[in-house]
């Protein structure tokens, strides 16, 4: 599967919803255990990145209507709303499938990103 083959609604979810490798572990993580309540330290751990990386990624999952607050203090919990529960269900199948495909598309978002960026300093003749 290519990320051409992938469905529109998904190409879309990525391309404006996973803003990282990390974020889409993340999800994957939390969704694979919905009853775990997730702290920054543990999430962190398990992605192997910074401890100030799991409590952003924490902050995002929260933000983004993946994830709502646990019982415990600065913990989250999987809880999607039913729609984006089933494009995650997608998302999910999709990685498995074809890593490749989903982590260049992911890519292709940051590349774009950072091209522009280097744009707005290029010099232009006037």
């Amino acid at each position: 599967m290519t990320s051409s083959e992938l469905p529109a609604e998904l190409r879309r979810f990525i391309l404006t919803s996973i803003p990282s490798v990390p974020y889409l572990e993340a999800v994957l993580l939390l969704r694979a255990d919905p009853e775990e309540a997730w702290g920054a330290s543990q999430l962190a751990r398990r992605l192997y990145v910074a401890e100030q990386s799991g409590a952003e990624l924490l902050a995002l999952l929260r933000a983004s209507g993946i994830a709502t607050a646990a019982e415990r203090p600065g913990a989250i919990r999987y809880a999607p709303a039913a729609e984006l529960r089933d494009l995650v269900d997608q998302l999910a199948a999709a990685y498995a499938h074809d890593l490749v495909a989903v982590t260049r598309l992911i890519h292709s978002r940051i590349d774009r990103r950072a091209q522009q960026f280097a744009d707005a300093f290029r010099f232009r003749k006037e």
